[in-house]
């Protein structure tokens, strides 16, 4: 089936999923591959739940008109996404970067909302199959998309670029994320950058965080940009008030103050701004977009249990996500006696023993209170501070804090997703 006849297919229906356990009235459902299951076996499990039609690329399983054979689903998933892109042909951010691209992608959103019809990337679903299907949500009312793009290997991000077609990018910054697919650090640079790469060839508008020196470094002379920071001379320009507790910042004489904890989360803040600037939105609805963004899912939240005061940041974690988080918690002043609790780092590749010790390295000359640390990469790292306990398994934790009382702590959880640090809380 040719692309023409797979958009009308897909104009006819509601909405679009690769899984039947999703699927609603009149949906569109594509039968994807995987290493261990096949799409097309539950292709017509698909109909009977609704679904008008499904899209298949194994003719056995084909058993009536409402089944859409096609050479490869998951290309025809992208093909038509691009293609639907272009027929809407509206302005879409994309954005991309190593650590805050859920958080700020949320704010960017919660701020262009006040003023325009948006449709944005659902939660982090942010690779070759997250951004078709954000793309396809979007519909002739949709005024701006926002898209995150995420990546762990080279040329993922261009590829992505391929299918979203931006008019306007954002890199939140560049950090030791994923080494073991890019290498180095370097490697992030550079494949972070074809974000920058498909906008300079496209000649369209990239946003550019001045506070970031290797921003301006990998933008070079290139215009079109619009510019944000602490200096004076950008075109948006935001001065970070307070990072204690709930991140303050002052825009356009207007005091911000945010639900999200963390000085990292300035930079996060400045981007929603800045592009709330560009698109025109009103100081009053920037600072009601901010301030009315609650976060969740363990990503900077400060919580608050019987005499402790927590700040859970345990979605993910990296080198650079990990002593941004430290450079933070180690900042604030409080009476409260502090505690860390660190999970494993995933991801890493050959450069993982290194990064988990220089982050206890640093943790221990900087940091007085007391440091849990999880997970075998930690485990296996040299501790030399007194105040720091080593547990290879979660279990073993959980049954150190069985006997142990923590009250009136101000305490900081960060790790890996795969950790799942969050279970501390039920400990505490």
């Amino acid at each position: 089936m040719n692309i023409e006849h797979l958009y009308k297919a897909f104009l006819e229906c509601t909405s679009v999923t690769t899984d039947t356990r999703k699927v609603t009235a009149n949906a569109i459902f594509f039968a994807l591959k995987g290493d261990n299951f096949n799409g097309n076996k539950f292709a017509q499990q698909a109909l009977e739940n609704g679904a008008k039609y499904a899209v298949i690329d194994e003719k056995e399983y084909t058993t009536n008109s409402q089944m859409i054979l096609v050479k490869d689903v998951l290309a025809a998933l992208q093909e038509l996404a691009s293609y639907h892109r272009k027929k809407l042909n509206l302005p879409i951010i994309a954005l991309t970067g190593s650590n805050g691209k859920t958080t700020t992608k949320e704010l960017i959103n919660a701020v262009l909302s006040t003023q325009f019809r948006t449709s944005a990337t659902k939660g982090n679903l942010n690779n070759h199959i997250g951004v078709p299907l954000t793309l396809l949500e979007m519909t002739q009312e949709t005024e701006i998309g926002i898209v995150e793009m995420g990546a762990n290997h080279p040329k993922e991000i261009a590829f992505l670029c391929s299918i979203a077609q931006p008019n306007y990018g954002l890199i939140t910054n560049f950090g030791k994320a994923h080494l073991e697919g890019f290498g180095s650090l370097e490697g992030v640079i550079t494949a972070k950058s074809e974000l920058y790469d498909y906008l300079k060839a496209h000649n369209k508008t990239v946003f550019i965080n001045t506070n970031d020196t290797t921003q301006l470094k990998q933008i070079g002379s290139y215009k079109p940009v619009f510019t944000f920071g602490e200096e004076s001379a950008t075109d948006a320009n935001i001065k970070l008030t307070n990072a204690q507790s709930e991140v303050t910042v002052n825009f356009d004489g207007t005091e911000i103050t945010s639900h999200l904890t963390g000085l990292y989360n300035f930079n996060n803040i400045s981007s929603a701004i800045a592009i709330g600037s560009y698109f025109e939105v009103s100081t009053a609805n920037i600072k009601k977009g901010i301030e009315n963004y609650i976060p969740s899912n363990n990503r900077s939240q400060f919580l608050e249990k019987d005499s402790n005061k927590i700040i859970l940041d345990a979605y993910n974690a990296n080198p650079t996500s990990m002593k941004a988080a430290l450079e933070n918690f180690i900042q604030y002043t409080t009476d409260l006696h502090k505690t860390v609790f660190l999970g494993d780092m995933f991801e890493l590749g050959s450069t993982s023993a290194e990064e988990h010790q220089a982050i206890l390295n640093y943790l221990e000359s900087h940091f007085n209170g007391s440091i849990y640390i999880i997970g075998k990469h930690f485990y296996n790292t040299t501790a030399n501070g007194k105040n720091t306990l080593k547990f290879e398994l979660f279990e073993d934790l959980k049954k150190h804090l069985s006997t142990t009382t923590l009250e009136n702590e101000f305490i900081l959880i960060k790790g890996s997703r795969g950790m799942a640090l969050e279970r501390i809380l039920e400990l505490l």
